[in-house]
């Protein structure tokens, strides 16, 4: 038995340098573009990306339910590691932690996403689920903002 709360971890390669990925997910005017788990729009963020500083990424799903989770930035080195805290309103007993590791390789980058701290299973395959449908869409806007 383990005291271990739930996690999920996804690993991508995508054929992009890493400066362009880490903009991708540190600069809000891009964020704005892709960022959500389905082909809803992202309607608002705010990332002021640096240790302390805040985000809030409001999306809506196509289901028409629209989530606003924000954080804090705990680690931020840039085109190398993105780390913050991920609060969803109405449950601060369930902050957990999102880290963006980004690692180039030939061709392209290595981007692992792990979200840690996750109350229960359910929830982890829930943002398994919406964390894949994100990083679905990051090497199509990534080859569209070319």
């Amino acid at each position: 038995m383990t005291d271990r709360l739930p996690s999920v971890t996804i690993v991508r390669r995508i054929k992009a340098p890493p400066a362009k990925i880490w903009a991708a997910i540190t600069q809000p005017e891009l964020m704005m573009q892709w960022w959500g788990p389905d082909a809803g729009p992202t309607l608002s963020v705010v990332a002021d990306v640096r240790p302390g500083g805040r985000f809030s990424v409001v999306f809506r799903l196509l289901s028409g339910d629209e989530h606003n989770p924000t954080g804090v930035y705990q680690e931020v080195v840039p085109e190398k590691s993105l780390v913050f805290t991920w609060d969803l309103p109405g449950t601060p007993e369930r902050q957990s932690l999102v880290t963006f590791r980004l690692e180039p390789f030939d061709g392209g980058t290595v981007l692992t996403l792990t979200h840690e701290n996750l109350p229960d299973e359910e929830a982890c395959t829930s943002h398994e689920e919406g964390w894949s449908g994100l990083l679905d869409k990051l090497p199509v806007f990534l080859g569209d903002c070319e």
